[in-house]
């Protein structure tokens, strides 16, 4: 079984906020996480929005990423690249659900890759992209 998770899910893992101890808890089920560059993109972004709005300091945003380093060099994220299919895709989920839904092109790539890498379960505290992902045939915890 695999998982793919949002990138907030990954912001929430290495930062304190509302849904850390959920984070938390899914992480430690021990099953693996698909972790693209576009993950690592926007939780870098993420990080830097923190320090950029002083919810951290630099010295704290340096730890975040060196414990990000770290896990991923321990295998602690499935890494992967970005599915070939994942951007036809991200169109594809937008014409057909964006009406109804309204999602971000970011949020629509994300469950594009997870279907594309044929993840067993979406993890997201996105209220919209859940509804995405669900309506693509995917699990959501």
């Amino acid at each position: 079984m695999t998982v793919y998770a949002d990138s907030s899910f990954f912001v929430s893992t290495y930062i304190k906020d509302a849904h850390s101890n959920s984070a938390a808890a899914s992480v430690s089920s021990g099953e693996p996480v698909w972790f693209t560059p576009l993950h690592l993109a926007e939780w870098t972004h993420a990080v830097a929005q923190h320090v950029f709005f002083e919810k951290m300091s630099d010295a704290e945003a340096e730890k975040v990423y060196s414990q990000m380093e770290q896990d991923r060099s321990s295998g602690m994220w499935a890494e992967t690249p970005i599915p070939e299919r994942a951007f036809e895709l991200c169109a594809d989920l937008a014409r057909r659900h964006g009406p109804g839904i309204g999602v971000s092109t970011l949020d629509s790539l994300h469950v594009a890759c997870a279907l594309e890498l044929k993840a067993d379960r979406f993890w997201t505290f996105d209220e919209r992209q859940a509804k995405l992902a669900k309506a693509a045939g995917l699990k959501i915890s």
